[in-house]
């Protein structure tokens, strides 16, 4: 396929603005195309009328600047002239002129308001750009074969908007609004589109207060397009376009929202204006701008592609190579855009693409570059099919063989991890690394193999080898694979603290009472007891006895008890009382006040820890197995069973990128209980926590808690006495009672690197 290097570049020209904008291109007010491609302007400088030979710049009257222009031939008219103000320049294009000059750009010596000047021949016209470092006044003279541009700066308050002209005005004729169009950007950014009558009207574009004015010269607008559009909805930097006329121009308002930037650019009969926002920067990169390169300004008027490319190679000093395809011109009028995006709107609007390679881009129309790839990529895949086969060892030292193997032919190795379980179970688990069939069996997820069609693979557990079959290009890319996997594997070391905290308060009042007497006609002992007619017979031996005078029997007993509810005293109550006897009548009356009063607290504090690899699970668990016996229906044989009562801890972590562990956790913290009434074994306290964390390397994280608190406020107490004034407090028994339990759970991961803690 042929081509012609179409960047010709222009000796010298460099860049000499890093921010700001370059005006390299035809004005809008020319009318006369380009005839000639840029590679045959020899000819063509036959039929110019003028040349170019020097320019020089000195000092003039009233702190001016005078820029001399010498031609060949004598200067028929003043060259036509136009000023931006961001950046501020002077731009003069001569007509049928070219250029003489041994260097295209030059820089002012002696300080002034000309920071320096560059000259552009493009077909047969000729630009001089003046970059000033203000605003200023400028009045052109000519004489024979001089041009004389002398300038003055102009003092300007901070802060005073300053319209950009952004294309000249045409003929002095009428120009009409087509349509106008508003769209979201793929980027957000807001766009408005406006369809001209033709591509030769005049635009200034101006911020004025918070919003953008854009003027439309000499330019008419119907009347269904004078409106105003709220388009908040759209999500987007501006918030309100309107339109409306202003004497023989049309106006438009567009009101953003925020920090904001904005770029117009026209195609044809198109123009668009854009508004970027410059805040709100989002973490997946989409504040960062689309286009990187410097921004530049073009105005062409029906110019052939082919010039326009190579303005912008001249501008970036890239090499561009054109395709003998592409043709045609193109009417083009760019305000401060990136080269590259620039590039991309002439590329879009002829139908054409681009490869770059370093600093060489190759332009073509797409089909052609498309077909072009399918055959380079037909010509490798024959290739491929036809090299020779070579076989590769490949030692491993952290990665199994058996692993790299299903990574090589696409495996997912989620089934295999986890084969590896663990629970927290007494009973001794075999602990190995995933075999081999369990890494490429049914289980792993079938994927794309990265080994050709002919690429055969092995492995040797015992050394830990890799066998490779393929092309040296498919094992190149295997070995590059292995290399960035086959690392050490991070290792973590996770410490629990387990807490277990009881907070129990308790206190129990009750009394004792008895009366016991002989009875006149009986010989044994007679006595009232609650609830139970007296017993003689049972008693008659005490009765009878000296002991039996000196204590009564508890005929009503509600002392204080040794528990409440869950909390045991483990102790005697304290009490007081006495015994009135009465010798004569062989009565006696026994009175006992037993009252106890206990406040406990306690701490249970855990710390298994326990060190294992990056997404290996692993548990550690203490505790006791507590028998229970239990008899078969019908048989008489009896069979023991064992409850666990352990403290384990069951951790699965996982080491991001960024030292932050994901952590699969469960902590079970069981704990012997009392016996049920009629059971012949302890209950089972259990406490368990399983949850998903993510947690900082060294941080620690408290997982939860369970908080317990019983309150008991119970009276046991003789129907009728309990409720008397005062002495009903002999008849009754007060237990009152706060239990409060609370577990808490602090989990504390840390990374390793060879046994050594990373903080």
């Amino acid at each position: 396929m042929k081509a012609k290097f179409s960047s010709m570049r222009l000796a010298g020209l460099r860049r000499l603005t890093t921010v700001g904008v370059l005006l390299l291109a035809l004005p809008a007010y020319s009318q006369s195309p380009v005839q000639q491609p840029a590679q045959q302007e020899t000819p063509q400088e036959n039929s110019l009328q003028n040349t170019l030979s020097a320019v020089s710049l000195t000092r003039g009257n009233n702190d001016s600047q005078v820029v001399k222009l010498v031609f060949k031939n004598t200067v028929g008219e003043l060259p036509i002239a136009f000023t931006t103000s961001n950046p501020h320049r002077l731009v003069l294009d001569f007509p049928a002129t070219s250029s003489a000059l041994p260097r295209t750009a030059e820089t002012a010596e002696g300080g002034g308001g000309i920071k320096n000047w560059q000259v552009v021949q493009a077909g047969q016209r000729t630009r001089v750009v003046l970059n000033l470092s203000g605003p200023a006044s400028y009045e052109l003279r000519k004489d024979r074969n001089l041009v004389l541009a002398v300038l003055r700066g102009i003092p300007v308050p901070p802060d005073t908007p300053t319209p950009t002209r952004f294309a000249e005005a045409g003929p002095a004729r009428a120009h009409g609004i087509r349509d106008i169009d508003f769209r979201r950007g793929k980027d957000g950014e807001s766009r408005v589109m406006v369809t001209l009558s033709d591509p030769g009207v005049g635009v200034d574009i101006k911020k004025q207060g918070g919003a953008i004015q854009v003027e439309f010269l000499n330019t008419s607008l119907p009347t269904p397009l004078q409106r105003r559009l709220d388009v908040a909805d759209f999500a987007t930097p501006a918030q309100l376009v309107e339109t409306f006329e202003q004497g023989k121009n049309t106006r438009m308002m567009i009101t953003p929202k925020g920090k904001w930037d904005y770029s117009a650019y026209q195609t044809g009969n198109l123009f668009t204006l854009e508004v970027r926002s410059l805040e709100g920067a989002q973490p997946d990169g989409r504040d960062k701008p689309q286009y990187s390169g410097e921004k530049l300004s073009l105005n062409f008027q029906n110019v052939e592609v082919r010039s326009v490319l190579q303005v912008i190679a001249d501008f970036t000093g890239l090499n561009i190579i054109t395709s003998d395809t592409v043709s045609g011109n193109v009417t083009l009028r760019l305000k401060d855009v990136p080269w590259d995006q620039a590039m991309d709107i002439i590329l879009r609007a002829k139908g054409l693409d681009k490869r770059a390679t370093g600093n060489v881009i190759w332009v073509a129309p797409r089909d052609e570059l498309a077909a072009k790839e399918k055959l380079e990529l037909e010509a490798r895949q024959q290739i491929a099919d036809l090299e020779d086969i070579t076989t590769e060892f490949i030692r491993l030292n952290y990665l199994r063989a058996s692993e790299a193997q299903a990574i090589i032919k696409g495996q997912s190795l989620s089934a295999a991890a986890s084969s590896a379980k663990a629970s927290c179970a007494t009973k001794a688990e075999g602990v190995g690394g995933t075999s081999a069939q369990t890494a490429t069996g049914t289980g792993a997820a079938a994927g794309q193999s990265i080994l050709s069609k002919r690429g055969t693979t092995s492995y040797d557990l015992k050394t830990n080898t890799l066998f490779i079959q393929d092309t040296p290009s498919k094992i190149q890319q295997v070995k590059d694979m292995i290399a960035s996997v086959d690392v050490p594997t991070k290792q973590v070391m996770i410490e629990a603290r387990i807490v277990v905290a009881d907070d129990a308060f308790g206190r129990t009042l009750g009394a004792r009472l008895g009366f016991q007497g002989r009875d006149s006609t009986h010989s044994g002992q007679t006595g009232l007891r609650a609830g139970v007619s007296s017993n003689a017979t049972g008693s008659s031996t005490a009765a009878n006895s000296s002991a039996a005078l000196t204590t009564a029997p508890a005929n009503l007993d509600l002392t204080a008890l040794t528990s409440v509810g869950g909390l045991a005293f483990n102790q005697t109550p304290a009490s007081l009382g006495f015994t009135v006897i009465n010798a004569a009548s062989t009565a006696i009356l026994g009175l006992e006040l037993r009252a106890l009063e206990a406040d406990k607290r306690g701490k249970i504090v855990s710390n298994p820890r326990v060190i294992t690899q990056n997404q290996k699970p692993a548990v550690i668990l203490q505790g006791q197995q507590i028998p229970y016996t239990s008899a078969a229906s019908g048989t008489a044989a009896t069979t023991t069973n064992f409850v666990d009562a352990l403290l384990c801890l069951l951790v699965d972590p996982q080491v991001l990128n960024n030292d932050t562990i994901i952590l699969d956790v469960e902590v079970q913290k069981d704990a012997i209980g009392a016996v049920p009434p009629g059971g012949s074994a302890p209950a089972i306290n259990v406490k368990r926590v399983k949850t998903q964390v993510r947690v900082k390397n060294g941080e620690t994280a408290v997982l939860g808690g369970i908080f317990e608190q019983e309150l008991r406020n119970d009276t046991e107490k003789v129907p009728f006495l309990g409720d008397l004034p005062l002495l009903g407090h002999l008849f009754k028994s007060n237990i009152k009672g706060d239990i409060k339990t609370e577990l808490l759970i602090f989990l504390t991961p840390r990374i390793l690197d060879d046994g050594v803690v990373i903080q």
